[in-house]
């Protein structure tokens, strides 16, 4: 299992919600952190919380539906000079249901995929090169499990979308201690899910960030957080290495 204390994570839509879980867990694993949120105040919270932990923090800002934004905040990532080790792209938008689906403005498909699957993919392709060149690296891209419902066309096309970009860069990387692959927290009571979710935010712990600790080298795999409620870490990664393939 990986040791990710001391290690740099990045962590999209940390200020709620299972970003902001996952951004808590990782700092006591003695994970350090970038949180990025839609605006520096958002995270003020989360960042008190995880240094009072005794990890080292930043926090970073952008709209991921202004993709000029998502640029300049990756150059501010940069000037920070510390090597960003783990990805954890879990900011989304689930834009609209649609009961009048053959109505489905374009609007819809644009938004989804400018941040769902356009801004995690500039992340990875930012961040991919250093870690190979590093030799070691984590990225974790946030799916969803929604399928045969038209009425959310556009979210489900940007994650399936996200989903190809995931599987194809993983296949560069197999083998290597660079991985990439997917995660999803199953539909839990969070501001996108909404309340009628049967799933309480933290049963996606430790399941949505096991990704960021197996050491088995492979990539491309989907890996549903709910498959590891209620497990340690350690019983997490021993499961996800032992029962979840890669699809090479």
């Amino acid at each position: 299992m990986v040791n990710v204390k001391g290690k740099w994570a990045l962590i999209t839509g940390a200020a709620r919600g299972i970003g902001y879980l996952s951004a808590k867990f990782m700092a006591q694993q003695g994970c350090n952190l970038i949180l990025h949120s839609r605006d520096l105040s958002h995270t003020e919270k989360v960042m008190a919380e995880v240094k009072a932990l005794g990890v080292e923090a930043y926090a970073v800002a952008a709209d991921l539906d202004d993709l000029d934004a998502v640029a300049k905040m990756l150059q501010e990532i940069d000037a920070l000079q510390v090597p960003v080790d783990i990805v954890l792209n879990n900011a989304g938008l689930q834009i609209a249901y649609r009961t009048e689906y053959f109505k489905t403005p374009v609007e819809d498909y644009l938004v989804s995929f400018r941040v769902n699957t356009i801004a995690p993919a500039m992340i990875c392709y930012h961040f991919m090169p250093k870690m190979i060149e590093r030799g070691f690296g984590r990225i974790l891209n946030t799916t969803s499990g929604i399928r045969l419902e038209p009425e959310q066309a556009g979210y489900s096309a940007s994650k399936a979308a996200l989903d190809k970009i995931t599987i194809d860069l993983g296949k560069t990387v197999q083998g290597t201690d660079v991985c990439i692959n997917l995660t999803d927290p199953g539909w839990c009571r969070t501001d996108l899910g909404g309340s009628q979710a049967p799933n309480a935010p933290e049963s996606a712990i430790p399941g949505i960030v096991v990704g960021a600790f197996i050491d088995d080298k492979k990539s491309g795999r989907y890996l549903g957080a709910q498959n590891f409620t209620g497990m340690t870490l350690e019983e997490a990664v021993r499961k996800a290495e032992a029962e979840f393939e890669s699809p090479y």
